[in-house]
């Protein structure tokens, strides 16, 4: 997550937002201060077609740093990173409800929260893909503690997802891995091969065993082929190839170091 732009003025500055500001507030102004305060400090991403009011005052006396832009599909091309996308439903709920389908098919991973009337609550149902939603009159304790727990929610989540061994990190919900924050170009049998052997640590398995577990038993391919994608693998590994040692005639392991001891594998490791 980045960081928005410091921004100068009394709007982002450490005293109260004057109420009187709100109805001359720009596209994309930020709303909400800075005040000290312990507890998560969010960037918040609001979506509304009322982009010159507050949505959501409760928000302007929290320490949330907030964003509004139009409710456009055209807008999330540009669309500030965020740690959690507020979308303003109070006015038009299937634009709402369109809204939160589109989000969903950018493969976006923070969580989506709604902002509705009363009457508004009974429309929204499971397959919205809200996290949480939030009347518009809701004080800034209950604001402040939905934010939390939907966020945190969503990191719980995809912690359970990611699969962490001696400088890799494995994500299954994305199908993406990491090298040391470096992301790693794999084919889906690549992936499949490591994540297999990281969900396996220091177990060794033959090639028998690795072609059966990751192809398949219905894959007629010798075992050569396991070879081929264990020597791939450790090109794109680059320092951390000794990760996958070879067991000299019987097959292969992923090999686990203290990654708080050191930052680097040592390249002798592999067998």
């Amino acid at each position: 997550m980045i960081a928005f732009p410091a921004r100068h003025g009394p709007i982002a500055g450490r005293d109260l937002p004057d109420p009187r500001l709100s109805a001359s507030l720009q596209p994309g102004t930020i709303i909400g201060t800075s005040i000290g305060r312990e507890g998560l400090l969010a960037q918040l991403l609001i979506l509304t077609p009322a982009v010159d009011s507050e949505v959501l005052p409760a928000l302007g006396l929290l320490s949330h740093r907030t964003r509004q832009l139009p409710a456009e599909p055209a807008q999330l091309i540009s669309a500030p990173p965020s740690d959690l996308i507020m979308i303003d439903a109070r006015h038009d709920l299937q634009s709402a409800k369109s809204l939160c389908k589109i989000l969903q098919t950018t493969g976006i991973t923070v969580p989506l929260v709604l902002i509705l009337t009363e009457g508004g609550l009974t429309a929204v149902s499971a397959d919205w893909g809200a996290g949480d939603v939030i009347l518009e009159t809701a004080g800034p304790a209950e604001v402040d503690a939905r934010i939390r727990l939907v966020i945190g929610r969503m990191a719980q989540e995809q912690s359970a997802s990611k699969i962490q061994a001696s400088g890799v990190v494995i994500d299954e919900a994305s199908y993406s891995a990491r090298v040391h924050g470096r992301p790693l170009d794999l084919t889906f049998k690549e992936f499949e091969l490591l994540r297999f052997f990281a969900t396996h640590p220091s177990r060794v398995f033959t090639r028998e065993q690795l072609l059966s577990e990751v192809w398949g038993y219905d894959y007629f391919g010798g075992t050569r082929t396991v070879d081929v994608h264990v020597r791939r693998l450790r090109a794109k590994l680059g320092d951390l190839e000794s990760l996958i040692g070879t067991v000299r005639n019987v097959g292969y392991r992923f090999n686990v170091y203290e990654e708080d001891a050191q930052d680097r594998v040592p390249t002798a490791a592999r067998s």
